[in-house]
């Protein structure tokens, strides 16, 4: 059984926020961290991991992912604080 990760990474002043979707959510990250890859997170330095929820479904977290990134930012802050009230990083758990 496959398991498939949305998430939520803020840069440290809380001021960006990026929402994507994996399904190795710990590979992902490391990915964000370093900067693998050219684009928005690595230009606003968008690293750590604030929120995070699983499926099973491809599908569902797909579908998750387009949710929220249509939500407000303000529903969104809302969300990774039910959550993560103190928005630490949470990749440093794992």
């Amino acid at each position: 059984m496959h398991e498939y990760y949305v998430y939520i990474l803020s840069n440290f002043t809380r001021t960006t926020l990026y929402i994507g979707m994996t399904n190795d959510l710990g590979r992902r990250v490391h990915e964000h961290k370093t900067k693998r890859n050219d684009g928005f997170t690595a230009r606003y330095c968008v690293d750590r991991l604030v929120y995070w929820e699983s499926t099973t479904q491809v599908e569902a977290a797909i579908e998750r992912e387009k949710q929220l990134k249509k939500w407000t930012r303000k529903k969104k802050d809302w969300l990774i604080e039910t959550m993560n009230p103190d928005w630490n990083d949470l990749s440093l758990s794992f």
